[in-house]
């Protein structure tokens, strides 16, 4: 028996999911996240669930994993010291970057600047020059260029990046200089812009290249040191890692280009919707992936979400393709605090982490959390982790109590108005990936995961207007699911900045099959199967003039004409974002080829269907705080459903790796795959 296991690390948990290829079935657990170095949790979440199973390493033919270190090392500003080699005259290129300050009106007022990822004295300048067309205006100075990498190294730089003028046109200069630097610095990692990011804008290529850069050693020593840990246990197989838009590369070709997995984490989750939402019925989805320290958002329509070509992560946004996630800081740890100032309650972005944790977890945490709120209301049961681990109510409400004292209220008025500001946070989320970006979220179903996601969806899905709700089979371990069940995928850019209609239509069909054959290579790279491979083409085009692209989709079949295509598909997607189109030149940017393989998809398992009738999964009552009172909920055992199973609210369905919680007014229906639909009721009928 052969298997595929999907790892995602996020904050509080490491989950790790094993899938027998043969049937689709799957066998799931949970460990507490090991932050200073995630590869000990990863490890062991894999020999526990391999135990459960009774399986060996040997039966695991692909590791698939999620990860957070380059999220990491930009968050906390502890990634490696960059030297950078730019042309003569672009010293200052990531310090004047584009003069934007962010902020409302008087923002520059109080914008602290972040400090650059290189500091100004690890800049070189060499001489060297081409122009916007790649031809050679004056040659390179491989003098200039060992003494610039001997100086940075001798001051004690982790990891070089090369920046050149216009070499998205050209990328000799930067080969010669990547080849000078690891002769001069073998060891020292080298990234250059023109393959890391081979587009027009020299500040967001040199600037991408430098984040590459900044995270290159530590990715590279996670990947290698938990390489080494799986082999020692016995797992050979394939291992590839989640990128920022939803597809896997191989840990090789992670190590070389690490700036995309900046969004590895949120992707997985994506990913996992996109495989199970078309497949219960519902293309168009609003993703809600709360965990223990933060939540994120995303759309996806018509079975595929939305990709952005920026990745930004806190105060650094980089030129590399991501899944449109919104991350804001709440989850079940972020922590409620008063402030003496205004006196007004609020939530997050803080967080109480894995250790020490909600106060409910009696593992010294203290201060109120959206968990303990959310036990004090009776909205989770009296364990998790399938009763390993237990929920202490009297430290919850005595952490809530602290709130509650302060605002002058009910224990249990603090804790309903502690879940109220946290599903505002994630409402706002929310509205930004879909009203704010033209879309209409009452026609879009509401996939919630994630260890609370199952907790809050139905109130969200109240406040938003997005029906069903769609709880998925192992919501809490559904990041990982996704790892494990998409594909690799590969981007192939170039810059061809032509106005449309000065664009000779063979030329761009001959520039698009040199993408295609790129992607080919990293796909043979890959070992992916040539009837697996899927390859399609974009375009950024703007009009001219105009200070921002937008992304255009190409048609593959070779019949259609491009040039009229890319126009009209431009003014569609401008009259969506903004409202209008304009009757003016049209202009090409940049084109790019996206590799997808399909090979790994999962095909879901269908539950046994009942009668309607969920009695045989009742386990118990419990009573919850809703609508300003006590009600009584029932308790289900979300193993015992069947499909046509129908719960009425208020109900609470327990699993090993989450709650769902179905409010009053609403019912929640099992469908055959085994997610729960909760939809609101009126007269006891589903609607």
């Amino acid at each position: 028996m052969m298997y595929r296991l999907g790892v995602d690390v996020g904050g509080t948990f490491t989950d790790v999911l094993l899938i027998e290829e043969a049937t689709g079935r799957t066998r799931r657990t949970k460990v507490p996240s090991t932050p200073q170095d995630q590869s000990v949790g990863v490890v062991e979440g894999v020999t526990r669930v391999l135990a459960d199973a009774k399986a060996r390493p040997a039966d695991i033919r692909q590791f698939l994993h999620g990860t957070t270190v380059a999220t990491n090392a930009v968050l906390e500003r502890r990634g490696a010291r960059v030297g950078l080699v730019v042309t003569v005259g672009y010293r200052q290129v990531l310090h004047i970057a584009r003069s934007f300050v962010p902020g409302g009106l008087g923002g520059w007022i109080v914008w602290d600047r972040p400090a650059e990822l290189v500091a100004l004295e690890d800049v070189r300048e060499v001489r060297g020059r081409l122009d916007s067309r790649g031809t050679e205006i004056e040659p390179l100075d491989e003098t200039a260029v060992r003494a610039a990498v001997r100086d940075l190294v001798d001051r004690g730089v982790d990891a070089l990046a090369i920046g050149f003028v216009n070499s998205y046109a050209d990328p000799v200069h930067e080969q010669r200089a990547a080849e000078i630097a690891a002769s001069e610095a073998p060891g020292v990692p080298v990234s250059t812009s023109a393959g890391v990011l081979p587009e027009l804008g020299e500040y967001e290529r040199t600037l991408t290249t430098v984040a590459n850069a900044y995270v290159r050693p530590g990715v590279g020593a996670y990947l290698r040191n938990l390489s080494g840990k799986l082999v020692a246990e016995g797992l050979v197989g394939d291992r590839r890692v989640l990128r920022s838009d939803g597809g896997l590369m191989t840990f090789e070709r992670a190590e070389d280009i690490p700036v995309s997995l900046l969004m590895s984490g949120p992707a997985g989750g994506v990913a996992a919707a996109v495989a199970l939402g078309p497949a219960a019925g519902f293309r168009d989805l609003l993703t809600l992936d709360m965990g223990g320290t933060s939540t994120d958002v995303a759309l996806i329509e018509d079975g595929t979400p939305v990709i952005r070509r920026e990745t930004t992560v806190a105060d650094l946004a980089v030129r590399s393709p991501s899944i449109d996630v919104q991350t804001v800081g709440a989850g079940g740890g972020s922590i409620a605090h008063v402030p003496e100032l205004t006196g007004a309650l609020r939530v997050g972005p803080a967080s109480a982490g894995a250790l020490p944790g909600p106060a409910t977890y009696g593992r010294g945490g203290v201060l109120p959390t959206v968990t303990d709120a959310n036990v004090v209301l009776g909205y989770l049961p009296h364990a998790l982790l399938g009763g390993a681990m237990p929920l202490d109510v009297d430290k919850a409400r005595t952490a809530v109590g602290t709130v509650a004292t302060r605002l002058g209220v009910t224990v249990e008025a603090a804790a309903a108005a502690i879940i109220d500001i946290v599903n505002e946070n994630m409402l706002g989320a929310l509205r930004l990936v879909s009203v704010q970006r033209g879309y209409d979220p009452r026609r879009f179903a509401l996939f919630g995961f994630g260890g609370a996601g199952p907790l809050h969806a139905n109130a969200l899905a109240k406040l938003l207007g997005s029906w069903p709700v769609v709880i998925p089979q192992s919501p809490g371990v559904l990041c990982a699911y996704g790892d494990a069940s998409t594909g690799v995928r590969a981007e192939a850019n170039k810059s061809l900045v032509r106005p449309l209609d000065d664009l000779d239509e063979g030329r761009l069909r001959r520039e698009f099959a040199d993408l295609a054959a790129q992607i080919d290579t990293e796909f043979d790279r890959a070992e992916v199967p040539a009837d697996a491979r899927t390859v399609r083409f974009e375009a950024d085009v703007r009009y001219h003039g105009q200070g921002f692209e937008v992304p255009v989709g190409v048609p593959a079949s070779g019949q259609e004409p491009l040039i009229p295509t890319l126009r009209g598909g431009f003014d569609e997607a401008h009259r969506r974002l903004f409202g209008f189109a304009l009757d003016e030149q049209h202009e090409i940017v940049n084109i790019r080829a996206v590799g997808v393989s399909d090979a790994e998809r999962i095909r879901p398992v269908e539950v046994e269907s009942g009668d309607r009738d969920a009695s045989r999964a009742v386990i118990g009552r419990q009573r919850v705080y809703v609508e300003g009172g006590w009600q009584e909920a029932t308790l289900y055992d979300r193993t015992a459903l069947r499909a046509g199973d129908e719960l009425r609210g208020p109900a609470i369905v327990v699993e090993m790796d989450s709650t769902s919680l179905v409010l009053p007014g609403c019912v929640a229906r099992v469908d055959r795959l085994g997610n729960l639909l909760i939809l609101p009721a009126e007269d006891g009928v589903v609607r």
